[in-house]
């Protein structure tokens, strides 16, 4: 699986941006669909994730009530709507597929990655 993030871009605090991954291949509803962020020298940190059935979603409890997570399977594509962002928002955000992932809010029970996506909100 090939994952092409994007949607990233500058936008002021109360803003929204909406990211996009989209996923290369056939399997992609038989995946669970994850987005983390990443600032330079820092861990990766789990940002939202929606299981392949769209029976769980899960967010951060940084960003509940502000993102949402969804999927269409048709497309390919998983997204992240982002709603009143904040300057401490700013990072590079990264789309994860994994297969049968345990614990979709840790990193290492994905297999694929994508490329990253820059969201930058200014105060």
């Amino acid at each position: 699986v090939q994952l092409q993030a994007s949607g990233g871009g500058l936008v002021q605090a109360g803003g929204s941006l909406r990211l996009s991954c989209a996923a290369s291949g056939r399997t992609f509803s038989s995946y669970d669909m994850g987005w983390f962020r990443q600032a330079p020298g820092k861990e990766r940190e789990f940002v939202a994730a929606i299981r392949r059935g769209y029976i769980s979603t899960y967010y951060a409890d940084s960003v509940k009530g502000r993102f949402t997570i969804s999927r269409d399977n048709a497309k390919n594509t998983v997204y992240l709507q982002m709603n009143s962002l904040k300057p401490e928002d700013t990072d590079v955000y990264y789309c994860a597929a994994g297969s049968s992932v345990y614990d979709p809010t840790r990193s290492p029970g994905y297999n694929y990655w994508g490329q990253g996506t820059l969201v930058t909100v200014s105060s």
